[in-house]
């Protein structure tokens, strides 16, 4: 029984066999599949391990409104876990679910991005060093998701024309975009080093690498060539199940967030900031650079333009680049050594300026 969910009526397959069977099938992303197989699992405990054919709408509205009521998650949890269970009913047990009449719906919030500004960003990453300063410029200069930079090959790298290939970026969609040119000598410094330590594992009979679903078996030598390696590979290797091979995974993400998040302790920021918000930075600055909108979704991947309008109300002074009317007071020049109370200075790294 995996996880707590038996076997299908009728000796079938286990249940989330099935389900994960069928997210594969569909090519659903692996965090897709773990969140999925996760809301199924608490489902079946909340209808105590019966199974999901025994249980009906009811059953799934009194879960998810549970999770709204009693569990206070937010809107969009409570969607991923609805989600799930459509999913489950629909395509695994030939069920579809009816209409939730009575499900209370989780309130949905609407929520600014944290965003850094330009002097902010610099100050974080000035304090970084090695691959997650790297891997951070990226995440700022190109827009990256972090586990789409993560999961970077070799040849989806152009220095040429100054691109990036994100491939199988979020809904399973490709998409280029901008190189910056302040990066490119790092990385091909860090690719010289990382395809010399290559070479010395494929010397050993090492050296390759997981491949997307299928070309593994088209391809089977295709592992352990150079263009198909991550860009930011792990330091050690691991064992793939079953086989034993030795297989170098790309650098967990972990490893970056606890860079940044003591980046961004040590310059006294004091915003709530992750790496993600570096992604938010690259579009409002891009915006405020004068940038069309269009041109700015094509670059972070959004499918639709609503959800790149959320960075026009960040931009500049008080949300639309408008002046407050208390910055028009006639204020005179205050004593030598103090700040006009109006007046704040700089955040690191750029010292507070003595007023004139």
């Amino acid at each position: 029984m995996e996880g707590g969910c038996g076997a299908g009526l009728l000796g079938g397959p286990r249940l989330l066999t099935r389900l994960r069977a069928a997210m594969r099938l569909r090519h659903y992303s692996r965090r897709t599949e773990e969140a999925y197989v996760g809301w199924v699992r608490r489902f079946v405990r909340f209808c105590e391990m019966r199974h999901p054919l025994e249980v009906g709408e009811r059953d799934v509205e009194r879960f998810l409104t549970g999770l709204a009521v009693d569990g206070g998650v937010s809107a969009s949890t409570q969607t991923q876990a609805l989600s799930a269970l459509v999913f489950l009913y629909d395509a695994v047990l030939g069920r579809p679910l009816g209409l939730c009449a009575g499900l209370v719906r989780a309130k949905r919030s609407e929520r600014l991005p944290v965003v850094l500004t330009r002097d902010e960003v610099w100050a974080v990453l000035r304090e970084m060093r090695g691959t997650p300063a790297l891997v951070a410029g990226l995440l700022y200069g190109s827009g990256l998701r972090l586990l789409e930079a993560l999961q970077l090959r070799v040849k989806d790298l152009d220095f040429a024309r100054r691109e990036i290939v994100v491939r199988s970026g979020k809904g399973d969609r490709d998409r280029r975009t901008m190189l910056p040119d302040v990066l490119i000598d790092p990385l091909i410094r860090h690719l010289q080093a990382a395809r010399a330590a290559h070479e010395r594992d494929v010397a050993r009979g090492s050296g390759q690498v997981e491949l997307p679903s299928g070309l593994a078996r088209k391809y089977p030598a295709a592992s352990a060539e150079w263009g198909w390696q991550w860009v930011f590979g792990a330091v050690r290797e691991h064992k793939r199940p079953g086989t034993g091979e030795r297989r170098r995974h790309h650098l967990h993400e972990t490893v970056i967030q606890r860079a940044f998040r003591a980046a961004l302790k040590r310059t006294g920021i004091p915003k709530r900031a992750t790496c993600h918000t570096l992604r938010h930075s690259f579009a409002t600055h891009l915006l405020e650079d004068g940038y069309d909108i269009r041109t700015v979704q094509e670059l972070l991947g959004h499918r639709d333009v609503s959800t790149t309008m959320i960075y026009t109300h960040v931009l500049n002074r008080g949300g639309r680049g408008l002046r407050s009317p208390a910055d028009r007071f006639p204020v005179p020049a205050p004593a030598v050594g103090r700040l006009h109370p109006f007046r704040q200075p700089r955040l690191l790294p750029i010292p507070p300026t003595r007023p004139t």
